[in-house]
């Protein structure tokens, strides 16, 4: 047990910046989220990114991220050629972490993330089945109320046309049938409200499905401003 514990400390040794090796070589690890915890052949660092670890001149080495709400990952880094055909660490490296699969969420039933909203099954997934609030309002009362869908995956989640259900103040509760969403690929669906009333500048808002679900409503309230 001693043996594990001092060749741990050694390898930190090796690979943490002390305060006053500032004159020695060092490599800045970068992660996508930052914030991540960083892990050094396995031993926890107690950095996060932006971490800067002492270049120790050994061989290659691995370097692991870990962050609540998305996959563990690990880096190699290894010795690159240099213009001078040298061998050298590069000065800086980046990672980008994985969203971690859905998990649990008290407005999806657990298991029921991947389930596509289509035509051949319809009301059947916990997306057609969770109720959301929908609450828009204005001043001046009386605005047409527009909404359609916006998808940054137009492969799977298909944009809309406008729908207009009703002029301010509209407040219903409506569950959504978007043909391809999935809770998973919610996040890169937004719906878009735009407001419209003669006399007045036309107002948009652009709403996250993914927040939309999590929170269970849509609401905003729109101030509208005289046409010149």
């Amino acid at each position: 047990m001693k043996h594990i514990i001092s060749t741990g400390l050694a390898v930190l040794a090796l690979f943490i910046l002390p305060e006053n090796a500032a004159a020695q070589k060092r490599i800045v690890i970068n992660s996508e989220p930052a914030g991540a915890e960083v892990y050094v052949n396995g031993i926890p660092t107690n950095q996060h990114p932006p971490a800067m670890l002492k270049n120790s001149g050994g061989k290659a080495f691995s370097v692991g991220f870990g962050k609540k709400g998305y996959e563990d990952g690990k880096l190699l880094v290894v010795k690159q050629k240099q213009f001078d055909g040298k061998k050298a660490y590069p000065t800086e490296v980046s990672y980008r972490l994985t969203p971690a699969a859905y998990t649990q969420d008290p407005t999806i039933r657990e298991g029921a993330a991947e389930q596509t909203v289509s035509r051949d099954n319809p009301g059947a997934t916990a997306l057609e089945q969770t109720v959301i609030r929908w609450a828009i309002d204005s001043d001046p009362q009386g605005a047409h109320v527009f909404y359609r869908v916006l998808s940054s995956i137009p492969a799977v989640v298909k944009n809309t046309n406008e729908t207009h259900p009703m002029t301010t103040p509209y407040e219903e509760t409506r569950s959504f049938n978007i043909l391809g969403l999935t809770y998973e690929n919610s996040r890169d669906v937004r719906i878009e409200i735009k407001v419209v009333k003669t006399g007045y500048e036309t107002q948009v808002k652009r709403f996250n499905v993914r927040q939309a679900l999590d929170q269970q409503e849509i609401s905003s309230y729109f101030m509208l401003v005289p046409k010149e």
